[in-house]
């Protein structure tokens, strides 16, 4: 089954589209879904050329357009051209007007101002991409959160999540024979978060990666005593440090990561 497209439309950054995408897409786990964004689309050129993309790709778009005549000119070209589509914002800023009979201001991103909140955003996305996959041990100190597993147990992407909620993430895979580093015992246990899934599930997303690069999905990556071993000896790693273990078989990284975030007692947002 060919993945549904969706494309992200926005005068801004089109983050509140994209959330709004995936909160409604993860009802539906039958379906595969392919986001492409389209931000700071503040001109007619740029926005017919996108329209004009959509149409060609049969794409569903969600908006955020808080140039009420451009939201226009996506919802008239989305209903000519029998295209599914979602106006996030202009409901809402309807209903706002009525409450304080008031314009809004029609300024885009301001709800994503540069303020304290988005550099230490930005902060915790370049951390996580510096210490990802154990490149560097001292990491694993100053992080608020790490995470354990083998590979292909989502610990890049769940930690880019995070990251985008301001937690500082470090990851390391765990290969049998391979020596733990020793800053991992001087971590809290309770910073640290066990990534798990089962031996079918891990057999069939490894075969999928290997097709990916044009590579025989049949090797010892995926062969599942392999990766029996390597779950087992993931497993031990955990008891030994007494850390929280999440199975991600059939969990999504939201999913995920909200159960690492009630175990830390925050709102989500790295903040206490």
């Amino acid at each position: 089954m060919s993945a549904i497209k969706v494309f992200i439309l926005s005068d801004a950054i089109g983050e509140t589209a994209h959330n709004v995408a995936l909160a409604a897409a993860a009802q539906f786990s039958d379906y595969k879904f392919r986001y492409q964004r389209f931000p700071f689309v503040r001109t007619d050129s740029l926005l017919q050329t996108v329209l004009a993309q959509a149409l060609k790709e049969h794409a569903a778009i969600f908006h955020t357009f808080v140039d009420r005549r451009l939201s226009q000119v996506v919802n008239n070209y989305c209903e000519a051209h029998d295209l599914p589509y979602y106006d996030v914002i202009t409901p809402a800023l309807d209903t706002f007007s009525q409450i304080t009979h008031v314009q809004p201001s029609n300024h885009p991103g301001t709800v994503h101002a540069l303020n304290t909140n988005y550099f230490d955003r930005i902060n915790a996305i370049e951390f996580a991409v510096t210490y990802d996959d154990g490149k560097n041990p001292s990491g694993f100190l100053e992080a608020d959160v790490v995470l354990l597993g083998v590979s292909r147990t989502s610990k890049t992407p769940l930690s880019l999540y995070l990251a985008n909620r301001n937690l500082k993430v470090a990851n390391l895979p765990l290969v049998p024979q391979a020596q733990i580093p020793d800053e991992i015992w001087k971590v809290d246990p309770k910073k640290i978060f066990g990534l798990t899934n089962d031996p079918d599930k891990l057999n069939d997303i490894r075969r999928q990666r290997m097709v990916q690069y044009g590579l025989n999905p049949d090797t010892m990556y995926s062969n599942t005593d392999k990766i029996k071993a390597e779950l087992d000896y993931a497993d031990k790693i955990f008891k030994k440090i007494g850390c929280l273990v999440i199975n991600v078989a059939n969990k999504s990284i939201e999913e995920t990561a909200t159960l690492i975030t009630e175990s830390l007692n925050t709102d989500g947002t790295g903040e206490n």
